[in-house]
């Protein structure tokens, strides 16, 4: 006896119509919504970019680089703070006119912005069956929505090339033991000091040789910015890096790291550096056990997005255009939403908890801190509990999702151990 053919259930074309349109009318809802958000920050007109390039002119008349200083109404004067490797990126772009700079910076950064997004959400979608294309434009409109994304635009920051070389790094080149693997992180390290948590974090995952490629390269690249310019780069490594009067007021809102959180309650007096310093290694040490835990248990986004929350806490100065390790953050959230089972009672709790908190994340970081608020500029100490919350919320969101960040457990049962490729 033959069975009888399986029908395939009809497609309701009316289902499918209302559908687009409800996917077409959120695309264009959430398109129209950014250009109220970034009215505000355009007032910064590039003002990062300009102070480099301004630099840049002042360096090509052989001039010491670090000697070249801005008035700022803010922070009273204002440096070329990069390493010298960054000057040599920055060097060429000099050359060209201001237009034509903020043209191509402006560019790139939306580029790394679409990359790096598919780069998160490509497994979300995989694993849960998404629309893609729909998934992927929301998730792009709303990562160019979030503060830090605004800021890098339109200050002009050079936040997305190191993102693109660390993601690169420790999503692929790192899980798939390349040979290569490690060079973005080192390259990265070498434009722009933070990345160098992430060779600590190699190292407590024993990565062995990414982290071992990973300080070659931000060695070599050193090296090589101090066979180019050797004074300045002597001047830099031995001085300027650890002047950090040169990188900004502490105490200013902008500063979301917890040296930024003690100088708000301690100004005009200096925030005891031994409070900071213990602080500082009970972050480093609970993040970065959290993190390689993470990385062990095959969850890498997690692993690497605790490493970020992590440096943007401990750095002494970290501005809000630093902070993308939110934005992975909002994505782990949401993956494990959709992990959790509806069908029971507990799953059920869970989603409704993970969907709330990727919710309430994306909220505060599409709001912001500094776009939609006048802080003044005076140094004013937070000492109302209130001026507390809102000053530090950045630094106070931080600090809970690296205690109740989730780890998915189930993206890969094993990692293979990092070992050099032949």
């Amino acid at each position: 006896m033959s069975a009888e053919p399986v029908t395939p259930p009809a497609v309701d074309e009316d289902d499918h119509g209302s559908r687009t349109v409800r996917r077409l009318v959120t695309v264009l809802a959430l398109a129209a919504v950014l250009p109220a958000l970034y009215l505000r920050n355009l007032s910064h007109e590039f003002f990062d970019l300009k102070i480099y390039m301004s630099a840049m002119d002042w360096w090509r008349a052989d001039n010491p680089l670090y000697d070249y200083v801005q008035p700022d109404r803010v922070q009273g004067e204002l440096y070329f703070t990069y390493p010298p490797f960054s000057a040599l990126l920055l060097w060429p772009f000099g050359l060209l006119k201001l237009g034509t700079t903020v043209t191509v910076f402006t560019a790139l950064t939306v580029l790394g912005v679409v990359v790096t997004t598919r780069w998160l959400v490509d497994p979300v979608i995989a694993r849960h069956h998404l629309p893609r294309l729909f998934t992927l434009t929301v998730a792009v409109l709303l990562v160019l929505a979030v503060e830090s994304t605004r800021e890098t635009i339109t200050l002009g920051q050079i936040n997305m090339l190191l993102v693109v070389l660390i993601l690169a790094d420790l999503l692929f080149a790192v899980p798939q033991a390349r040979r290569w693997a490690g060079v973005g992180i080192g390259l990265a390290t070498a434009l722009k000091l933070f990345p160098g948590i992430f060779i600590v974090y190699l190292l407590a995952c024993r990565r062995w040789w990414a982290a071992a490629v990973a300080s070659a390269t931000a060695a070599v690249a050193t090296l090589l910015a101090a066979a180019v310019a050797p004074g300045d780069s002597w001047r830099f490594w031995t001085h300027e890096l650890w002047n950090t009067q040169r990188v900004g007021r502490p105490d200013y809102t902008g500063n979301q790291s917890l040296f930024g959180l003690l100088s708000r309650l301690t100004v005009p007096e200096r925030a005891d550096r031994v409070v900071w310093l213990v602080l500082v290694a009970a972050v480093v040490g609970y993040g970065l056990w959290r993190a390689a835990r993470a990385a062990r248990a095959g969850d890498t986004l997690a692993g690497l997005t605790l490493t970020g929350l992590v440096g943007a806490l401990v750095s002494p100065i970290t501005w809000i255009h630093h902070i993308y390790w939110l934005i992975p953050a909002v994505v782990l959230l949401v993956d494990a939403a959709l992990d959790a089972d509806p069908a029971t009672p507990s799953g059920a709790r869970r989603r409704r908890r993970l969907t709330v908190a990727a919710a309430v994340v994306s909220a505060i970081i599409v709001y912001g801190l500094v776009s939609f608020q006048d802080w003044g500029i005076a140094p004013v100490p937070t000492d109302t509990p209130v001026e507390f919350v809102l000053r530090n919320a950045y630094v106070l969101l931080t600090l809970a999702l690296l205690v109740l960040l989730p780890t998915r457990m189930r993206v890969k049962k094993s990692l293979q151990k990092d070992t050099i490729p032949a």
